[in-house]
Formats: C-alpha cells, structure tokens, sequence
C-alpha cells in the first residue's frame, strides 16, 4: 500500500503544477508574441526572383483578454522594425462575445493596421469572425487605410526582377472560395503567394502556387507534451493545425495567429509574429 504522507505530497506536488500551469495560460503566454523566423525554399518560385522576406500575421482577435488595441500597436511596431518585403494578414481582425473581453469596432483596428510598412505593400484575407460580424464593414475599413484585401481576387506586384501575384481566397466556412475565379487572371509562368483564412482550403490550391499561407487554428492554442495539439479549430487535420506542412511538394505555413477565441488562453503555443524569407530551392 503506498504511503499516504507520499500520497499526499505528489497530490500537492500535482495541484501546485496544475495551478502554475492554469496561471501561464491564461495569464502569461497570451502575452508573450514571439517572432518565428523561417527560410522557405520552393521549386515554383524562380530563380531569377530575389528572396522575398514575409511578415505573416492572422487571428488577431483584438479585444479579446490579452490583445487590446496597446498589443496590436505593439505588434505593428515589432512588425515594422523588420522591414518586410511583405506583410500578409490573415483575418479574423474582430471577435464579439469573448469570455472577459470587450469588443472593438473595426476602424479602430483598421487605424492601427494602417501603420504597418513594406516595401511591395500589404495585403490582407477575411476570416469567419469578421463574416460573423459585417464583412463588407472590415473590408471598407481596411482598403480606406491602405491594405489591400482580397476576397477571390488576385493582385499583381511589380518587382525589378518581374512581376508576381498575391492570390486571396475567401474563407472557407462562411463563403465559397473559388480557384478560377481568383487564379484565372494570372498569367501562366508567374510565381504566386496564395493567402486564406482556413488551411482546409490548402487542398484546392493549385500546383503553381509557390506557398500559401493560413490562420484560423491558432495552433489549437495547446500543445500538450507527448500529444501535440488535441483539438485544432473547425476540424482542420492535425497536421495542419501548426507551423509549415509540405503535400506533394506544395507549401503550406499556418501561424498560431496572436489573439485567443473560446477560451481565452494559450499553452505551449505562444502567439507569433512569423517571418518568412521566401527563395528559390
């Protein structure tokens, strides 16, 4: 029989650990927005183009607990003392109904944003919560700041090297992406950075995209030792909940995104603030 002043003690040992642990998630790592610096080589982007160096940011989520407008000025801020090439937003810029958080209305977030800086521009998708919210409202707020969103639409940047496309697709679980209608403007041989909100719609792009880029799972928020993720947001695989995923030589990078939805806590998943320098393989 075990020994109960043994017993007792991993039971406190145990209570102690589930507390500290309850505090950092709900308490610390919300806070903490990480840079994730990564270098992606692709066989669809040409060699003749120069390295392009991305600033993926996705899920704000402002007004939830740990991420007010003070935070994305912080973020905009971090963003920008990078000097990107790009910047690339991922939607989900609202939220309404978030346990011990607030709303806040789009042009406030908008004003925000508009500080961001990058060379070749910024460009952002929409996501299911800015859907649930008014989705014409945030695009209105966004594209009078400057940042160009595309909903199936596609936009040419002009580089000294040659032109490229920036490819946006509209959420997968409130609208209906459509490939033609987005990719059929592009002209053949052109390289293209494809941006959605949800990383289902992965399975549709086409070969010629040279890396698409997604939000939407927050990267399950938790990420537990010896499980990884249990539970990613809206039924995406596994697999694809977190970080780059390569498919039959197709790339696909998902940040954690910044705010929280549900509940308002991260674990082992900080927030991020990713840059991706994108080359040639």
């Amino acid at each position: 029989m075990a020994d109960p002043v043994i017993m007792d003690a991993l039971m406190t040992l145990g209570g102690v650990g589930a507390t500290t642990a309850g505090a950092w998630g709900f308490l610390v790592e919300p806070r903490m927005v990480k840079e994730r610096h990564l270098r992606l080589e692709s066989v669809r982007w040409p060699g003749h183009c120069r390295d392009l160096r991305i600033a993926v940011l996705g899920d704000f989520q402002v007004g939830a607990p740990w991420f007010k407008i003070k935070h994305l000025d912080r973020v905009v801020e971090k963003v920008n003392a990078l000097e990107p090439d790009l910047v690339v937003l991922l939607g989900d810029y609202v939220i309404e109904g978030v346990l011990f958080g607030r709303f806040v209305h789009p042009p406030a977030i908008a004003r925000s944003l508009s500080k961001l800086k990058a060379r070749h521009g910024v460009f952002s998708v929409l996501g299911n919560h800015d859907w649930w919210h008014d989705g014409e409202e945030i695009r209105r707020e966004l594209e009078e700041v400057g940042i160009h969103v595309l909903e199936n639409e596609s936009a040419p940047i002009d580089l000294p090297e040659g032109r490229i496309w920036i490819a946006g697709l509209a959420d997968e679980s409130t609208r209906e992406p459509c490939m033609a209608k987005t990719f059929g403007p592009i002209p053949e041989g052109e390289p293209v950075i494809g941006l959605v909100h949800d990383p289902v719609t992965f399975f549709g792009m086409p070969d010629r995209v040279a890396v698409t880029f997604a939000g939407h799972t927050h990267g399950g928020q938790f990420r537990l030792p010896f499980v990884g993720t249990p539970y990613p947001v809206g039924g995406t695989p596994r697999r694809m909940a977190y970080g780059l995923v390569e498919e039959d030589g197709r790339h696909l990078y998902v940040t954690s995104g910044l705010g929280t939805s549900g509940v308002p806590a991260r674990f082992n998943m900080p927030p991020e603030i990713a840059m991706v320098t994108l080359a040639a393989a």
